[in-house]
């Protein structure tokens, strides 16, 4: 019987479930670090910062993962495209918190490093989909 564990399954060279792909997971990283750097926030922004800045956070995994669940690679390339988008909205409202000082610039340093490195793996992954496509 073969193991569920990610890592393990990983580990083998296995990919078995979007929860396998390390794009997901350090996504899923990423937004957790989101939701834990928005409890800091003023209650007020609740409904408007807070919010914003979770929901971009969450569609990054989610879309990842609504993609690699789809039929065909031009659906699961646009998914991940969607997914960047996510990032990069999720990246503006951290620099924008930052700005109006709902979070200090170490606060959100980290948040937009995984940024980066999730937006590295995104790009890598669509470019990976789109050369098996021509091939």
């Amino acid at each position: 019987m073969g193991s569920t564990d990610p890592e393990t399954r990983r580990a083998a060279g296995s990919i078995q479930s979007y929860r396998d792909l390390r794009v997901w997971q350090q996504a899923m990283d990423l937004a957790e670090s989101c939701y834990r750097l928005t409890r800091g926030f003023p209650r007020k922004e609740l409904y408007g910062a807070v919010t914003q800045m979770r929901r971009s956070a969450a569609s990054v995994p989610a879309n990842i993962a609504e993609g690699n669940g789809r039929e065909n690679r031009g659906e699961y390339i646009q998914f991940l495209r969607i997914a960047q988008g996510s990032l990069k909205e999720l990246e503006t409202h951290a620099l924008l918190a930052q700005r109006v000082g709902f979070a200090d610039r170490e606060d959100v340093a980290p948040l937009l490093s995984r940024c980066e490195a999730v937006g590295k793996m995104l790009r890598a992954l669509i470019r990976s989909l789109q050369s098996k496509g021509k091939a």
